[in-house]
């Protein structure tokens, strides 16, 4: 199977934040950008996996670092960072932007692991994925030791 660069699962969504997504502190529900975070990543892992469906396998971190609020926009962008046979890395990275003031911050981060299905069902192999510019570079070489990470957690007793 012909390797990938990673541009090639580049996506990108923008959401307003309204009132409906948000509580009484009018900034929006961690949940919601949780759900933001697995559909994008979703649609990524699919354009990696020459659009195979994907499931979700894990959420493997998720950093709030900041709220957006009732007005801002949200600007998602994920890419497929690393793969196994049959899995799939993604990194998602959130931004709000109030368009009234054009401020910008960085609001979440988040890595989930994915996984291809095939037509039987049955997790199917992807392609691998390669880096290209610097900052992929370092996602790429990073990997290792999120996927040995992910493997320490699962053997952690529950």
């Amino acid at each position: 199977m012909e390797a990938k660069p990673m541009r090639e699962s580049r996506t990108i969504q923008t959401k307003l934040v309204l009132p409906p997504d948000t509580n009484h502190m009018e900034s929006i529900f961690g949940g919601k950008v949780l759900a933001y975070i697995d559909e994008i990543a979703g649609i990524s892992a699919m354009k990696h996996a020459s659009r195979h469906i994907v499931v979700t396998a894990s959420i493997d971190s998720v950093d709030f670092l900041s709220s957006a609020k009732v007005g801002d926009v949200l600007e998602l962008e994920a890419n497929v960072t690393s793969t196994g046979r049959t899995s799939m890395e993604v990194y998602v990275r959130v931004k709000s932007k109030n368009l009234e003031t054009g401020e910008e911050r960085l609001t979440t981060e988040s890595f989930l692991t994915l996984v291809a299905i095939g037509e039987n069902g049955k997790p199917t192999p992807v392609p691998p994925v390669y880096p290209e510019t610097e900052g992929e570079k370092l996602f790429f070489e990073s990997a290792p030791a999120r996927r040995e990470h992910r493997k320490q957690r699962a053997k952690t007793p529950r």
